[in-house]
C-alpha cells in the first residue's frame, strides 16, 4: 500500500512538472518557431490581395536565414517581376528594376502596405523573433478551428522597433502550430487578424499552406498568402543576402 501511495504521488508529481513546462512560454514559442521556420529556408509561394472590386495575384520566391537575414524576389506579374526586398540584421533594402534603383527603407516606412496588400513591410520583411523580440504571458487556454490552442500575450520589447503594441497567438497544443494572430495598434485596438489555414506537408513537415490577413478596418478586404513549396535545408549563408544579390538575382 505503501508503495502505491508513493508511485502515485510520483506519477503526479512528474505530471504536473511536465505540464509546468509545457505551459510555460518559452518552451511554447520555441517549438513553435523550430516547426514553423527552422533556421533557414526557402519558400516559393502567392500573394492574393483581395478588394470589393478587384482580385491581384503576386508570385515571389523567398530566402530565410535565422532572423536576421531574409529576401524577397518577385517573379510575377510582368510588371513587378524583379523587385526585391532584402533584411540584413538591422537594414531593410528595396529594389526597384524599372528605375534601376536600390533604396534603403527607413523606420517610418516599416508600417506602409507592402505591395499594396494587407501586410506591411514589417509583417513581411522584418521577421522578428516572437522569443527574443517581446515580453510574454500566458493567457487562458481555448479552441480555434476545432484545436485546443495555447494562447499567450506578446508585449514588444522597447527596442524591438515593431509596428504593433501587442500581439495574441493562438498555438496548438499537439503539433505546436501556430493557428491565429491578433495584432493590435498603438490604441491597443485590434489592427488586423492573421489566421493559418489547411495544414498540409510542406518541406517534409505538416504545416498551414494559406496564410489569410483580415484588417480589422476595411470591410471586405484580405490577403491570402498561398505556399506551394518549402525546403528547409537551402544552400545559403550571410553572403546571400547582399545588396548586389538582391539587385543580380534571378
Amino acid at each position: 500500500m505503501k508503495f502505491t501511495r508513493i508511485a502515485i504521488l510520483l506519477i503526479l508529481a512528474f505530471t504536473a512538472g511536465f505540464e509546468a513546462e509545457a505551459q510555460d512560454p518559452f518552451t511554447i514559442l520555441k517549438k513553435m518557431e523550430d516547426k514553423m521556420k527552422g533556421d533557414k529556408s526557402y519558400m516559393e509561394m502567392t500573394m492574393t490581395t483581395e478588394r470589393p472590386r478587384y482580385t491581384r495575384d503576386v508570385s515571389m520566391r523567398m530566402w530565410n536565414l535565422g532572423d536576421d537575414y531574409s529576401l524577397i524576389f518577385v517573379t510575377a506579374p510582368a510588371r513587378d517581376k524583379g523587385t526585391g526586398f532584402l533584411k540584413r540584421k538591422k537594414e531593410i533594402w528595396n529594389y526597384v528594376p524599372t528605375i534601376d534603383r536600390m533604396v534603403k527603407m527607413p523606420p517610418s516606412m516599416m508600417s506602409q502596405s507592402w505591395m499594396g496588400s494587407d501586410f506591411t513591410n514589417d509583417d513581411l520583411v522584418r521577421g522578428s523573433s516572437t522569443i527574443n523580440d517581446y515580453t510574454h504571458r500566458m493567457l487562458p487556454d481555448a479552441v480555434f478551428d476545432n484545436t485546443p490552442c495555447y494562447v499567450l500575450e506578446l508585449i514588444p520589447k522597447p527596442e524591438s522597433a515593431i509596428v504593433y503594441s501587442k500581439v495574441i497567438i493562438w498555438v496548438s497544443k499537439d503539433k505546436f502550430l501556430e493557428l491565429k494572430v491578433e495584432n493590435y495598434d498603438d490604441r491597443m485596438q485590434l489592427a488586423n487578424t492573421i489566421i493559418q489555414l489547411n495544414i498540409v506537408m510542406l518541406g517534409g513537415k505538416e504545416l498551414p499552406s494559406v496564410m489569410e490577413m483580415v484588417p480589422a478596418d476595411k470591410k471586405g478586404n484580405k490577403t491570402l498568402i498561398t505556399i506551394h513549396r518549402i525546403d528547409f535545408n537551402p544552400k545559403v549563408d550571410e553572403s546571400f543576402f547582399s545588396v548586389q544579390n538582391l539587385k543580380n538575382i534571378k
